[in-house]
């Protein structure tokens, strides 16, 4: 019989992915209190990742979100989070698997978690093409509405933080 030794760095993993989901999880019981908001960074091109091919196509390999005033539907499940946000005034359900997440953060509190790739991304590979591909995969996750926008009718700011680096 063979054993393995402990994986400590996989152990690390699934604690910082488990606070980053206790933490939404807690958002979507009780709302994010005074000025609590999280910055979530997450790597767009790997498969389970879900957004708008045009979404996809400004940001081929990662963005930021930032969750604050206004979002809709967060929803948290073991292996990944959905959330509605507007994007240019277009309305839109994000689905990101926690492996494609790598840093989680709430400024309010000087709260920072950067995420060490691997462990389940080894689960959760590269999409091939960002045509169709994660449409077809898991298109009954975003809802259109009659005027073609996506998904509930509230509306967020999302700022990209590419504009407040230093060069």
């Amino acid at each position: 019989m063979s054993v393995e030794p402990i994986d400590y760095l996989d152990l690390t993993r699934k604690a910082l992915r488990g606070v980053m989901s206790e933490s939404l999880s807690h958002a979507v019981e009780n709302g994010l209190v005074g000025e609590q908001h999280f910055y979530i960074t997450f790597r767009t091109n790997l498969r389970g990742v879900v957004m708008p091919d045009w979404l996809q196509e400004q940001y081929p390999e990662e963005m930021t979100i930032v969750v604050q005033h206004e979002y809709w539907d967060l929803a948290v499940m073991p292996d990944r989070f959905s959330i509605g946000l507007s994007f240019s005034s277009r309305q839109v359900t994000l689905v990101v698997p926690f492996a494609a997440v790598k840093t989680f953060a709430d400024p309010s509190v000087n709260f920072q978690l950067d995420i060490p790739p691997g462990g389940l991304d080894q689960e959760v590979e590269p999409m091939a093409s960002t045509s169709d591909d994660n449409a077809e995969t898991d298109a009954d996750e975003i809802e259109e509405t009659s005027d073609g926008s996506e998904s509930p009718s509230q509306e967020a700011t999302v700022v990209s933080l590419d504009a407040f680096r230093k060069k």
